[in-house]
């Protein structure tokens, strides 16, 4: 070892070179090293090879053998850099030969750490090489190998920790388990020291790629600055210019073809100057692309023979396939049916040699679409049905493994985008389920689109999918989801991807984490899962867990029978899907869609009825001035608009005769995202005559039906009314009669006439709304205890401490009224939206403060404080909920807006409520009515909403008797047209259950 010859062990730095070896080697290190930064590659290698040479004139020792292995991983890292894979494996084995050779040799403490430091360098190198040959799981084992040697490796501050988590990042990549890496990075990054100048920047544009790869384009753009101003710092010209790569690729994906092409050719200019082929050979697969988009198909074919030609002498199996890929998509466009054919097969079979499982379902579905446009080009005959089978074969599994690859990402955010992109792949499924005209396929496409994600609270996976021979797993052991960052990134391949994360609390507090839906039950008679066979196929064919083994009826009708009921759920693929059941005294199921231009205009047309997504008093006064729904000449038109779009006459005319003969239905409506926010009571059914749904069938709203799981442990709940379902896994009664009233509550640092401040006025300036508390006063048991009336209202004390106490020791139910802030859409986040009580900003709790005060989030009541702390609680344990909850706030009810339905309302039936009535939008308070509209301050239409809902939540049919209320509002806006019965507020309201 280099120490031997120095009896202190320790290295002394000049200005400008590390002692370690002697003179030339030492100088010659570092003028190497200089060159690797100005990205001369070849001056680096030359360099090396010139004192390797020396070094091996020079008299054999354990020492001379060290120096060869040093100067060996040098040039193996300066020939991958250069892309020149076969010469960095020589160089990678013969290094990895000699710190073999030498590792039982004598040697002192700082000898030791020494070869550990070229051992573990020399182990991340060999698992680069292998990772960009297209040998993962040997790459994995090699990256195992170092986890092993690691802790005997003194690493203060970590440098080596964070390459080897590094590498596990770009392996992640190569499998595309995009969400794992995602958090992987994320979790390094945090923990890195600032010395690391050299990973920091790799994990800034490894996080780049993954956020570019998952659609998520300004986050990726934002990374790779963050990046480039690292890069600059330490002067790596060479790494520069890769970036300008990943930005190049960046932009291709965004769709700004002109840039991408801009970026590669610039960025393929200085890669054939520096010989780095495999780099080169990256731009040329991207070039042919967006040469054959541009309709240059000579150009694209010489750009892809190149780039294949490339990748094939590199070795580069699984980049080579992409271009494949590539090729068969040209050749099908060029009407070469064979050609496509094979190079497509033979780019599966390297992705399936190689596990790359995402990549197999992309070819897939590339065949499926060639199968979908070939039938829409030519005419089949009698073999179309056979046609269309095999694309649904090959599209409907590969379709279902690409949705729930999401179910690895560690936030609703980035699940979102990805979905976005999985999306598509669906559409093309429902497409094929139409041309087939199978209305089954269609029924539990829609059923299982409604399942919903599962919330998973436990940091422990489930177990994998059983494999075709074996067990389920290799022990029956748990795997944790927060390992150390050295150890290994994969469990069961079959099974789902666990983290190697570094900051485990930090991790868990990124976002909401996910699982896959329950299985869906069509029948209990034959125990039929939806879609099970084309579940089996994906699971079987991909490797990735579709759906949880735990399964629920795709609805409960038990306690329903005694009236007619039929369950409505609705699905966007493109055009809205819709299924439909009845039950209780009816029988039968139907399927519809909506043509998307359809659906999306009259989704335009509510929008523009509503309040405005700008400045909250702007957007409330837009609504009043122009909006559909405070103008009684223009709202019939605007309603049967919305019919016409998203309801079908079939179910109107079965929902009649249902109701001439067994009495007024139930309509149990599951939106899709898309048309979350539609009135349906307010739906004019009838062209010839002003018929609204409601004046047919009380409606109430359903959750995803993965909602119906048991409680996460036990908690005091209260008796149930007569008549309410009770979920048969819920925590015993309590005898407890309470009522908790959260009503306005003062939220510290907002006056009463800011933004965040009274809703309801003065207290005991409502006359009515003093009524109200005056009765609950009167029939038992208020939370919390006042004198008066007017004492509950514009409280100090009500914060989430406070509920929790209320909460726990049971109650029948919750009456919230006060600011409620919804999440942005866009941002797929529904868990972020916010209740306000009187929570100061020294509350511990997941949302951020606002001025001096700190929300209580849907991810609160949730997750509770499982983040927070080692002995953390879940939510429903926390603040568990009563039966009956309501939400009497803006857009409370705006749940069903996203993908992955967690926000206040269904935090709360999560929670254990089993009805919780919530808004759908915006809501106009009373004084709003009387500044926009001029109505006189004796009206308060907000006061009557209130009392109408509590009313409603006395009663043993809560549904029912808030739709007799919202039939007599609609009864007077249609006779007298007054703003206060305008359905921009009542018809806000909805009840949601499971």
């Amino acid at each position: 070892m280099p120490e031997t010859s120095r009896e202190d062990g320790e290295h002394e730095e000049n200005a400008a070179v590390t002692q370690l070896y002697g003179e030339p080697f030492d100088s010659g290190l570092a003028l190497a090293e200089q060159h690797q930064l100005a990205a001369d590659l070849t001056a680096a290698c030359a360099v090396y090879e010139q004192l390797l040479t020396l070094a091996e004139s020079i008299e054999d020792s354990p020492d001379v053998q060290f120096l060869r292995a040093h100067l060996l991983a040098n040039i193996a890292s300066v020939r991958l850099t250069a892309t020149d894979l076969v010469a960095a494996e020589d160089a990678v084995e013969r290094s990895r030969a000699l710190l073999d050779g030498i590792a039982s040799a004598p040697m002192g403490p700082r000898g030791r750490q020494l070869w550990l430091e070229m051992m573990l360098r020399t182990l991340l190198a060999r698992a680069d090489l292998l990772r960009r040959t297209g040998r993962l799981d040997e790459a994995l084992a090699c990256l195992d190998e170092a986890a092993l040697r690691l802790p005997e490796f003194d690493d203060p501050e970590g440098l080596r920790t964070s390459e080897l988590g590094l590498n596990r990042v770009h392996l992640l990549i190569e499998r595309s388990e995009w969400g794992a890496a995602e958090e992987q990075a994320s979790a390094l990054l945090s923990t890195t020291p600032a010395t690391a100048v050299e990973t920091i920047p790799r994990l800034l544009i490894a996080l780049g790629l993954i956020c570019a790869s998952t659609g998520r384009f300004d986050p990726a753009e934002d990374y790779f600055a963050r990046a480039e101003d690292a890069l600059r710092a330490t002067g790596d010209t060479g790494e520069l210019q890769s970036l300008l790569a990943h930005r190049a690729y960046t932009a291709m994906l965004r769709g700004d073809f002109d840039l991408a092409e801009q970026l590669f050719a610039e960025a393929s200019a200085f890669f054939e100057r520096q010989r780095q082929y495999g780099d080169l050979a990256v731009c040329e697969q991207a070039r042919a692309f967006l040469a054959g988009r541009r309709g240059d198909s000579t150009g694209a074919d010489d750009l892809m023979a190149a780039s294949l030609s490339r990748f094939e002498q590199l070795g580069a199996s699984i980049a080579a396939a992409d271009t494949m890929l590539l090729g068969a998509q040209h050749a099908y466009d060029r009407g070469d049916i064979t050609e496509m054919k094979r190079l497509a097969q033979e780019a599966r079979d390297v992705y399936q040699a190689r596990e790359v499982h995402e990549r197999c379902a992309q070819v897939d579905l590339m065949l499926a679409r060639t199968l979908e446009d070939n039938l829409n080009r030519t005419d089949h005959g009698d073999h179309e049905r056979k046609s269309v089978d095999n694309a649904l074969s090959l599209a409907l599994p590969a379709a279902l493994a690409l949705e729930a690859a999401r179910y690895g990402f560690a936030t609703s955010h980035a699940r979102s985008q990805w979905l976005e992109l999985a999306d598509d792949a669906m559409r093309l499924v429902f497409r094929l389920a139409v041309r087939r005209q199978d209305q089954g396929l269609l029924f539990e496409l829609v059923e299982h689109r409604c399942a919903g994600a599962s919330l998973a609270l436990d940091r422990t996976p489930s177990a994998p999918p059983a494999t075709p021979g074996g067990d389920a797993g290799a022990s029956g052991e748990s795997v944790s989801v927060f390992p150390s960052a050295a150890m290994k990134v994969y469990g069961q391949v079959d099974g789902p991807t666990t983290l190697g994360g570094v900051a485990a609390d930090a991790a868990a507090s990124a976002g909401l984490r996910v699982a896959p839906p329950p299985k869906v039950r069509m029948s209990q008679e034959s125990g039929r899962v939806a879609l099970q066979e084309y579940i089996a196929a994906a699971e079987f064919r991909y490797h990735r867990r579709i759906v949880d083994e735990e399964e629920v009826p795709f609805w409960i009708t038990d306690d329903l029978t005694s009236r007619p009921v039929v369950q409505v759920r609705l699905a966007d693929a493109g055009d809205l899907f819709m299924t439909w059941t009845w039950v209780g005294g009816a029988r039968g199921f139907g399927t519809g869609h909506g043509p998307a231009e359809e659906v999306d205009r009259a989704v335009r047309a509510l929008a523009a009825a509503l309040p405005g997504p700008g400045a909250a008093a702007e957007g409330m006064r837009q609504a009043f001035a122009s909006g559909a729904m405070t103008d009684p000449r223009n709202e019939h038109a605007f309603a049967r608009e919305l019919a016409e779009a998203v309801w079908p006459e079939g179910l109107t005319a079965q929902i009649r005769q249902v109701s001439a003969r067994a009495g007024r239905p139930l309509v149990r409506i599951q939106p899709s995202p898309r048309v979350a926010q539609v009135p349906w009571e307010l739906l004019a059914v009838d062209a010839e005559s002003d018929v609204r749904l409601i004046d047919l069938a009380d409606v109430v709203t359903t959750a995803p039906t993965s909602l119906r799981r048991p409680d996460p442990g036990p908690y005091p709940r209260p008796a149930l009314d007569a008549g309410v379902h009770r979920d048969p896994a819920a925590s015993p009664d309590t005898d407890t009669d309470t009522v908790v009233l959260v009503l306005d509550p003062r939220i510290p640092g907002f006056r009463a006439d800011s933004p965040l401040g009274s809703v309801l006025g003065p207290p005991g300036s409502d006359p009515e709304l003093v009524a109200f508390v005056q009765s609950r006063l009167d029939a038992g048991a208020v939370v919390p205890s006042v004198a008066t009336p007017a004492e509950a209202f514009r409280r100090t004390d009500l914060d989430r401490d406070w509920l929790s106490g209320a909460l726990r020791k049971g109650a029948r139910r919750l009456m919230y009224v006060g600011h409620v802030s919804g999440a942005p859409v866009e941002g797929g986040q529904s868990e972020d939206g916010t209740l306000h009580l009187c929570c100061g900003p020294g509350t511990a709790g997941l949302a951020e403060t606002v001025r001096t005060h700190r929300p209580l989030s849907a991810k609160d009541l949730l997750l509770g404080t499982l983040p927070l702390r080692a002995d953390g609680e879940p939510g429903a344990r926390i603040w568990p909920a009563p039966p009956r909850v309501a939400l009497i706030g803006c857009e409370s009810g705006g749940d069903l807006r996203f993908a992955e339905s967690f926000g206040l309302a269904t935090a709360m039936l999560h929670n254990g409520a089993e009805l919780v009535t919530a808004t759908r939008w915006v809501l106009p308070t009373s004084f709003a009515f009387h500044r926009l509209a001029g109505l006189p301050e004796s009206v308060r239409p907000l006061s009557a909403a209130v009392v109408a809902v509590d009313t409603a939540h006395e009663d043993q049919d809560p549904v029912g008797r808030l739709g007799r209320w919202q039939r007599g509002q609609l009864d007077h806006w249609r006779s007298d047209g007054r703003i206060e019965h305008s359905p921009l507020l009542w018809a806000a309201m909805t009840c949601i259950v499971v």
